[in-house]
């Protein structure tokens, strides 16, 4: 009982060292920017950049854009996610926005409304990218000046 817990992401959280912290009841309007953890309880009018992880409290809202290490979403974004590592959406989390990240994962009950991008860990590049670069004109002005 007292041993063990019900989610490890919940653990993850506890050993986090949170650099800067945004209360319940605080409404921050601006560019938030952290070499450090961030934790947001409270209200943020703008975009999030860290360099380490993003938690965001299951009251927490952030209207912008996200870019992290990583991100444990428990409250509502309206934006994009932008993360080198893995993204945890649990099943009180909201994304209305787009994702790029290398690993996700969504729990049952969570809601996300948007485009995800998977990038390799490898070469950090999307791999939707890799595919559209393909040059198909120089084949095709070549077969329409065989038709000529």
């Amino acid at each position: 009982m007292f041993g063990k817990t019900k989610n490890e992401t919940y653990v993850d959280e506890a050993r986090t060292k949170i650099g800067t912290l945004i209360g319940e009841g605080t409404v921050f309007d601006g560019d938030l920017t952290s070499p450090e953890a961030i934790r947001v309880d409270g209200v943020v009018n703008g975009n999030c950049s860290c360099k380490m992880k993003m938690i965001l409290g299951q009251n927490g809202q952030i209207k912008g854009n996200i870019t992290a290490q990583s991100v444990i979403i428990s409250g509502k974004v309206d934006g994009d996610i932008s993360v080198q590592g893995k993204l945890e959406l649990l099943s009180t989390g909201k994304i209305a926005g787009n994702i790029t990240a290398s690993s996700l994962i969504i729990d049952e009950g969570a809601y996300f409304d948007g485009r995800c991008t998977m990038t390799s860990t490898l070469s950090k590049t999307p791999q939707k990218a890799l595919t559209d670069n393909k040059e198909e004109k120089p084949k095709n002005e070549s077969e329409d000046e065989k038709k000529s």
